[in-house]
């Protein structure tokens, strides 16, 4: 008998993070909930564990802190000794939205017209350097920290997962800079230290006020360079480690925090698709890029 499998998810107190700890903890994997936020994590156990789910546990984790990854990690090989399943779900939108804009957009109704809400809600949101910065930090960085120092855990399981949790908005079509388009498809050259240009330029063009006139999104930058940097490194990971499923998963336009409530499903809907690629055993989905569970391009 192989004791329960065992995950971590980032980002865990709220949102997608929460339910997607809720669904694994239901389906019998023993959870390590972590939040940067050591009141709001315990809370979330709290409340999970009153919904009768007694094996979740919490450990503090700030994606941003290398001692705090390291703490995270010796936990885990402690209590543990290995790990089956690690959720990347932490992350940072990278903007702030006008309160009075939020309020008009909340009284729309986006089944009224998809686009026209979606392009309202984007077109709303502003971005700047810090908080750009602070995205790739968390998103990029954070998730990219997190997974290397959990790796060797990972190569302990039997059957070792890795589920990020991307974003529609990281798919290299909606890309036009040359440069980065070249570097994050060129799977066979990828590696860390071109990821880091790609960034590296990228924070560049922001702080010169270039992102348009160099092809990178107009709205939302920030985070979608982050997620397509994620996707590209979980497609480096898979290469290098055969053993182990990487792979990236977009789970809609939730209604969460993060989105300011804007959305078209729920945290429960969102989900789901992570869930199901973290407890499936299926050795091809390794270097995939999914839209819910349908096989997309990064």
């Amino acid at each position: 008998m192989h004791g329960p499998r065992v995950a971590v998810v980032t980002g865990g107190n709220r949102g997608i993070g929460l339910e997607i700890c809720r669904q694994l903890a239901s389906n019998g994997v023993l959870v390590v909930l972590t939040a940067r936020d050591e009141k709001k994590g315990s809370r979330a156990v709290e409340e999970l564990q009153s919904a009768g789910l007694s094996d979740v546990v919490f450990h503090r984790l700030d994606v941003a802190d290398r001692p705090s990854i390291a703490q995270l990690a010796e936990f885990v090989k402690r209590r543990f000794g290995k790990l089956d399943i690690l959720v990347n779900n932490a992350g940072v939108a990278g903007t702030t939205i006008d309160p009075e804009r939020l309020k008009d957009l909340q009284k729309q109704d986006p089944k009224a017209d998809l686009k026209t809400f979606v392009d309202g809600y984007m077109g709303s949101l502003q971005q700047s350097y810090e908080l750009a910065k602070d995205s790739l930090e968390i998103n990029f960085n954070g998730t990219k920290h997190v997974t290397d120092c959990l790796i060797p855990l990972l190569l302990l399981s039997k059957s070792g997962r890795v589920v990020n949790v991307s974003s529609q908005v990281a798919q290299l079509k909606f890309m036009s800079n040359e440069g980065a388009i070249k570097v994050l498809s060129d799977i066979d050259n990828l590696s860390e230290a071109k990821l880091d240009e790609v960034m590296s330029a990228f924070m560049e063009d922001f702080k010169d006020g270039n992102l348009a006139a160099r092809g990178w999104l107009p709205v939302v930058s920030a985070y979608a360079v982050s997620k397509a940097l994620v996707n590209a490194h979980s497609r480096l990971l898979a290469r290098r480690h055969p053993s182990l499923v990487v792979c990236c998963v977009t789970p809609g336009f939730v209604r969460t925090g993060m989105n300011y409530g804007m959305g078209l499903v729920s945290a429960e809907e969102g989900a789901a698709a992570p869930v199901a690629l973290a407890l499936r055993a299926e050795p091809a989905d390794s270097g995939l890029n999914f839209e819910l569970l349908d096989v997309c391009e990064f």
